[in-house]
């Protein structure tokens, strides 16, 4: 299993804060935004992990993550040349994969729990794709899945009137097809190659099992949900450092 965390995009909406810099590394609790889909690729046993972002901040990303060394893991960099959607920033780390599964994260997306018992239950399926879900206030903003009781029975991309209030959050899990998936797929009304599209591919496939996120999660790629996303990380960052004084270690 490898790792690829997306770290691209111009950031519009959070605008003029990434007038000069990438979203990714603005600040989340105490550090950079883009340590967390890093620590959370590490804590679930992934140690080989590529980095996918803009042209003009590559050399900050590099700048900050090193080599990998400090979070215990190996970093590869690619660079995606225009914003062309997500899907086409995951088509760049085919390469890399090797032939190998992929976990698949957002930079900007923000877990209060590990995502290791998601990424388990994906090496146990035979073959196929796992999702995140999260019941959410606003899904218009987000792909939406429509569900029966056992399975996803399709996704739609920011729907006008959703189908369920079941976001698909930016935490994906592939097996090596993603690739042919991909290269099948047309550029979208929007624009973009969409990873909504990939995963509707494994729904008609037959093969797209799904979790639901457990704690706290938030996407920090607005104002609001960037505050949200802080508050989420300080909270849960001061309660383990209680923990860790109650027991005699280092906060």
């Amino acid at each position: 299993m490898k790792g690829i965390v997306l770290a691209g995009g111009k950031g519009t909406r959070l605008y003029p804060l990434t007038k000069v810099t990438n979203k990714h590394l603005l600040p989340v609790g105490r550090e950079p935004m883009i340590f967390h889909p890093v620590r959370q690729l590490v804590g679930a046993g992934i140690q080989d992990i590529l980095i996918i972002t803009s042209t003009e901040h590559m050399g900050e990303v590099v700048r900050l993550l090193g080599s990998g060394k400090a979070f215990g893991c190996q970093f590869t960099y690619r660079v995606q040349e225009d914003a062309l959607g997500i899907a086409d920033a995951l088509a760049l780390a085919e390469d890399f994969a090797g032939g190998q599964p992929v976990t698949v994260l957002l930079g900007d997306n923000i877990f209060t729990h590990s995502i290791r018992g998601f990424v388990r239950r994906f090496l146990e399926q035979d073959r196929g794709a796992r999702v995140l879900l999260k019941r959410v206030d606003d899904p218009s903003r987000y792909g939406v899945a429509a569900l029966d009781e056992k399975q996803v029975l399709e996704i739609e991309e920011k729907p006008a009137s959703p189908k369920s209030s079941y976001a698909v959050v930016g935490a994906y899990c592939y097996d090596c097809q993603v690739w042919d998936l991909i290269r099948e797929m047309g550029i979208s009304p929007r624009g973009e190659y969409e990873i909504t599209s990939v995963n509707n591919c494994y729904i008609r496939l037959g093969q797209l099992s799904y979790d639901i996120v457990e704690g706290g999660w938030t996407d920090a790629g607005t104002f609001e949900s960037l505050a949200e996303a802080n508050a989420m990380m300080l909270a849960c960052e001061n309660r383990i450092g209680g923990l860790q004084e109650e027991k005699g270690g280092r906060p």
